[in-house]
C-alpha cells in the first residue's frame, strides 16, 4: 500500500501520470512501423543521446548563465526541445520494459528519503557518504 494512501481512502493521485503520453508515443511509433527497432537497448541508447544533446547546451556556462538558458531567446527552445526527446525517449522506454513510471518514482524517493535523512542531508551535495 502507498504512504500516500489511507487504508479506507481512495488512492493516491499519480504523480507521475504518463497514460495518455504513452499511447500518443505508441501510435506515432506503430503509424512508422518503428515498433521493431524500439528495443530496450536502442531506446536506452536515444536517450543517452539526448541526455547529451541537452548538457550540450550548459556545456561551458557558468552557473548563473545555466539557471538563464530556458528564459533567454536564443536557448530557451532548444531546452524544451531536448527536454521533450529526454522525456519521450524516458516514457517509451519505460512502457516497452512496462515500467510503472509513477510507482518507481514513489519508491525512489522513499528511498532516498531513508537514505538522506533531512536532518543529516540539509543544505549540501554529499552522497550517501553523510557523516
Amino acid at each position: 500500500m502507498s504512504a500516500d494512501r489511507d487504508s479506507a481512502g481512495p488512492p493516491a493521485p499519480p504523480w507521475v501520470d504518463v497514460a495518455g503520453l504513452q499511447a500518443a508515443i505508441a501510435r506515432f511509433a506503430r503509424e512508422r512501423d518503428w515498433e521493431p527497432f524500439h528495443s530496450p537497448k536502442n531506446l536506452a541508447m536515444a536517450l543517452t543521446g539526448e541526455v547529451g544533446e541537452l548538457v550540450e547546451i550548459f556545456q561551458w556556462l557558468s552557473e548563473d548563465a545555466s539557471r538563464a538558458v530556458a528564459r533567454e531567446p536564443g536557448s530557451a527552445r532548444r531546452v524544451r526541445d531536448e527536454l521533450a526527446d529526454v522525456l519521450i525517449y524516458l516514457v517509451r522506454l519505460a512502457a516497452v520494459l512496462e515500467v510503472d513510471l509513477d510507482e518507481a518514482v514513489r519508491s525512489k524517493l522513499a528511498a532516498n528519503a531513508q537514505r538522506y535523512p533531512v536532518e543529516r542531508a540539509r543544505g549540501h551535495a554529499r552522497k550517501s557518504d553523510l557523516p
